[in-house]
This record gives C-alpha cells, structure tokens and sequence, in this order.
C-alpha cells in the first residue's frame, strides 16, 4: 500500500520544503503526493505526485481533493494560510482562509472516518497567545489571541481537537516558533522582518527593521522571539506525521514545536559576526507601532519538556549557525 498525503499551501516555501522531505522519509516509503495551493505548485523532481491549482474556501474544489487518481490521503498536512499582518489587515480575508477553508476541510475528511483515522496535521503559530503571559509558555498555558491570525488559528485549532475527540480525524496541532531565516521575497507576515534583517543584508540590499530608530534603541535587546530553522521545523513536520497517537496528551493535541529565544539586537549581532559591518549597515530603521505591539504580544520562551518527549528536535547554538547556514545557501545560490 502506498503512502498517500495531501499537503494544502503546497506551493509555499514550507510546503515545498515539505514535500521534498517526505519523499526522502525512510519512514514513509512509496509516497503519493497530493499537492495543493491557490496557484499550482511544483512536485519534487521524481515523486509520484498530483498538483492541483484549487481555492479552499470552495467546498466542491476541497471534496474533490479526496477524489484523485491516488484515492483518499492517509495523513494531511494542512499548511495554508493567509499570515499575520495579512489577517490583520484583511480580517474578512483571513477568516475566509484561515477558519472557513480549514473547517471544509476537516469536513471533506470526516466523510472517510475510519480507523485508524486519517492523520490531520495543522499548523498552527504562537501568536494564539496574548495577554500576560508567564515568562517560560507550558502546555498548560491559557491561549488568548491578541491578532485575527492568532484568533483564525486558535479557533480552527480548537475544530481539529473536537473532530479528534469524536474519533474523526488522528489531529496533530503544531504552533510553530517564528522560522528564520525564510528564503526568498518578504511575506505579509508581521514576523517577516525577522527574517528580512538577515536575508537582505547577506545578499546585499537594504532591509527595513520595524523594532525602533535606530541599533542604539533599548527595543531591539528588549523585543524577543521564540525561533526555529528552516531545516529543523521540516524535520518536526516529518516527525509529527510519525508520533504514535497514544503519546499524546490525552485532553489536547497541541503541541508547542521546539525553539529557542533570541532578541532582535541578538539576530543583529549574529549578522556583524557573518556578514561583517558592511551587511549590518545595510539594515535601516524604521519603527512600526502596530509591527511592534503584535510581535510583543507573542512569548519568547517555552517548555521544551513536551515536545522533546514526543520525538521532537531543536536547534542548537542559537542564532549564528542559523545565519552561517543562511549565508551558505546564498552563496550556493540555493537562497
């Protein structure tokens, strides 16, 4: 029997990323991909995939992904998504995206409730959390959104649980660490420029930091983030698909990916050591207030007890090797 998974936001860079991996996963052998984004994505060189150009948010166009060549999925990545600031901005949008086209989907797939049930992988973020927060977010920490995407998000999680509990769907809910450094152009995603103050100086361009006016601002030391790499939030991913459902909190199907903290002032440092003083003056300031109150209502640490017990891994080192690997792909042309 071959492997079949449907992997929603295909065309996006974690997306892809993804389904590279799961065709190199010993684990998971034989793998038909079902590829799926509001344009059509690319299938890894090789694999055995269908490609589908399809908009979630219509329920003939989500009860037709079940209905391919490759028959009904076994697992389900559901990676899509409108980002932060775009959710924040658009708000009819963002529930359209992020709560609607998700609850179609968790329909579609209770139509083939078997056992074992199919597995339902969602991606969820931190910005679910807001408020007064204690200073280390464990899985008993209280959600409370202060953004539409962190209220998409929470809420959509909430349907993955309940469809759990009802013996539905087998759902798997990552809150994913802010990834850096993202490749490619700058997303509508409020955390962007996380990313943006390492990838742009490092190719040589200018890049906008919305945390103060200047490097001397107290902002840039006071702001923190819970982060993760690229290569080790696709290796979690890979790894989610894999957890025996039993090891599971029995109440919740949450789980907070593995990350570390940094500040911002931290990821400029890292820049200075890799790319020198010519890449950090190419970073420029310009503070954002409304950037700046909605990556300060997100925590910057957590308890990885939980998820390392789960199999799950982390990044060591803190930010340089992330930026020494980042300059690596540039260089290579691969970033």
């Amino acid at each position: 029997m071959p492997n079949t998974v449907l992997v929603t936001g295909a065309a996006g860079w974690l997306g892809g990323l993804l389904s590279k991996a799961l065709v190199e996963d010993p684990l998971t052998p034989d793998v038909h991909l079902i590829l799926v984004d509001i344009v059509e994505p690319k299938a890894p060189a090789g694999s055995k995939s269908v490609v589908i150009k399809a908009d979630l948010s219509d329920k003939p166009q989500v009860d037709a992904l079940f209905k391919t060549e490759f028959g009904v999925p076994d697992t389900i990545y559901c990676l899509h998504g409108v980002m932060s600031r775009g959710s924040e901005d658009n708000f009819d949008l963002g529930v359209r995206i992020n709560i609607d086209s998700v609850r179609l989907l968790l329909e579609a797939t209770r139509q083939y409730t078997r056992q074992p049930p199919i597995k339902f992988i969602f991606t969820s973020s931190l910005a679910v959390y807001g408020g007064p927060l204690p200073e280390v977010v464990t899985p008993s920490t209280i959600a409370t959104p202060e953004g539409a995407y962190g209220m998409g998000k929470l809420t959509s999680e909430l349907m993955v649980n309940e469809y759990t509990r009802r013996g539905w769907i087998d759902g798997r809910i990552l809150r994913l660490p802010t990834i850096v450094v993202r490749p490619g152009v700058p997303s509508n995603a409020t955390s962007a420029f996380l990313s943006g103050i390492i990838r742009e100086p490092l190719k040589g361009q200018e890049a906008i930091c919305p945390i103060g006016n200047s490097l001397d601002s107290p902002e840039l030391s006071s702001l923190k983030a819970w982060l993760a790499s690229p290569e080790t939030t696709i290796k979690n991913f890979v790894i989610a698909k894999h957890v025996p459902a039993e090891k599971f909190l029995p109440h919740t199907r949450v789980v907070c990916l593995p990350g570390f903290t940094a500040s911002v002032k931290d990821e400029l440092d890292a820049l200075l050591k890799v790319g020198g003083q010519k890449a950090l003056d190419l970073v420029k300031f310009k503070d954002d207030p409304i950037n700046r109150r909605i990556v300060s209502s997100w925590p910057a640490a957590f308890d990885n007890t939980y998820p390392l017990s789960l199999g799950f891994v982390v990044d060591e080192g803190g930010m340089e090797p992330i930026v020494r690997q980042f300059k690596k792909d540039v260089e290579a042309g691969i970033a």
